[in-house]
């Protein structure tokens, strides 16, 4: 596959995961128009709360649309661009009042293809027991963990991660266990040939053992069992190198742009 069409399987992955997610609650708005989708939660995490160019045809008609949904709920939200495909957006966002934000300048978003069967393997660690949640307690220990490893208001997990999610089946929710208590959170996406990874997150106690690592490879196994043979995710810089080893690549990077009329 070319580098275009893995960049179009990681989009496709993101937007179906974060979509998919914000079910949990009961705040959500999930709007598309003119091939713009914005998701809006009021949960205090920008990912749950942006407008992304979702179809080729998006227009620029669109995107103010998902703008002007934002300011009127009063969201504190982000839009975000591919950068090198959706660049004929910037000058939209800036005549609507929306500037390059400062904290964030680039997410990288990554893919494994082919995937390196070889490093998923090597990346098992007997040490952490992984297991896919099933229930409501299974939930809690999740949503536990990933506040903990993000140091994320609970908000965001208890709106992004409900009992509601298991019977979804694309989704799979997982937690990482060592010693008896949750140390590591992940969730796996299905969308076609893709497995989306996300939520890896890992408290502070127990990083640098290789939990995030063993988790996203969990994620990504299960993924291939169930036909998957695209991994796709968005990283951090600092958990770049990470993913890297596990055989991902950049194949897009998203810039963020921010509502100087909301002050975000």
């Amino acid at each position: 596959m070319t580098n275009d069409e893995l960049a179009a399987l990681e989009h496709e992955s993101w937007i179906a995961y974060v979509t998919g997610v914000v079910s949990c609650t009961t705040r959500a708005e999930v709007s598309r128009a003119g091939g713009v989708v914005t998701v809006l939660t009021g949960l205090p995490m920008d990912w749950f709360n942006q407008v992304l160019i979702e179809r080729e045809e998006a227009t620029p008609a669109g995107v103010l649309a998902g703008v002007a949904q934002a300011r009127e709920r009063g969201d504190h939200f982000v839009a975000r661009l591919r950068e090198g495909i959706d660049d004929r957006f910037i000058p939209t966002l800036t005549q609507a009042g929306l500037a390059p934000a400062e904290k964030e300048t680039s997410m990288p978003g990554m893919v494994a293809f082919p995937i390196d069967h070889d490093a998923i393997t090597r990346h098992a660690f007997p040490e952490l027991e992984i297991r896919r949640v099933t229930n409501a307690a299974g939930i809690d220990a999740h949503r536990q963990a990933m506040t903990a490893g993000f140091g994320s208001d609970p908000a965001v997990a208890l709106g992004t991660a409900c009992p509601d999610l298991l019977v979804r089946p694309e989704c799979v929710v997982y937690v990482g266990y060592a010693d008896g208590d949750p140390v590591t959170s992940g969730l796996g996406w299905l969308t076609g040939r893709t497995v989306g990874v996300y939520s890896i997150a890992t408290i502070e106690s127990a990083r640098r053992r290789g939990y995030g690592a063993a988790m996203t490879a969990r994620v990504v196994a299960d993924g291939v069992a169930a036909g998957c043979d695209v991994a796709a995710l968005q990283a951090s810089e600092m958990g770049r190198p990470i993913y890297e080893r596990l055989g991902f690549r950049t194949v897009v990077r998203y810039a963020a742009y921010v509502d100087s009329v909301l002050g975000a």
